[in-house]
């Protein structure tokens, strides 16, 4: 697992995190790691799947023989393995 170091962090910053970990019973160090991952990773975050699923069952899917057709176009030759010499 990485590690970061936090250089030249206020020190009412730091107070406000120690209490704000005291608050939810943690350490500090638990406290800022959950305070990222809410930031980087909010749960209502839309993942690209997700999106792509929906954006095409708005635009009223594929039918049957919709889907037939790129099957019968999809490139069936098997990829050449890459080479490193």
């Amino acid at each position: 697992m990485a590690s970061v170091t936090i250089r030249n962090l206020p020190d009412e910053v730091h107070r406000a995190l120690r209490v704000r970990a005291a608050t939810h019973g943690r350490s500090t160090e638990a406290e800022i790691r959950d305070i990222l991952e809410m930031i980087v990773k909010p749960p209502e975050r839309i993942k690209l799947g997700s999106l792509l699923a929906s954006i095409a069952r708005e635009a009223g899917g594929l039918t049957d023989a919709e889907a037939e057709g790129f099957n019968q176009l999809r490139d069936k030759i098997p990829a050449e393995p890459m080479r490193f010499e």
